[in-house]
């Protein structure tokens, strides 16, 4: 029994892989395969190497998102008490 695949892809996504890996077959392996070999193919893909693009991606997501969570404060940061302008404060006791 195959495990479950952990990774799916978008139902009307799945013709389109499965013509691109009977493609790749018809031009590269020098052998044609049917829509059953390239459906094996396919889900061999998604549960064997899905897991690991998948952690892949969430790695330099999680990245990004640090190196843009470490930037807010620069970003996001509003200077305090900005009414009163420091080159403009006139002198204490002075109106």
């Amino acid at each position: 029994m195959r495990p479950k695949t952990p990774i799916a892809i978008a139902a009307n996504a799945r013709p389109q892989a499965l013509a691109s890996i009977k493609r790749f077959f018809d031009e590269h392996m020098d052998d044609s395969i049917g829509d059953l070999k390239a459906t094996l193919v396919l889900d061999y893909l998604l549960v064997e190497l899905g897991p690991l693009i998948y952690n892949q991606a969430l790695a330099e997501a999680g990245s990004y998102m640090g190196e843009r969570a470490a930037e807010l404060p620069d970003v996001l940061q509003q200077p305090e008490f900005p009414y009163w302008p420091a080159e403009r404060e006139k002198p204490k006791g002075k109106r």
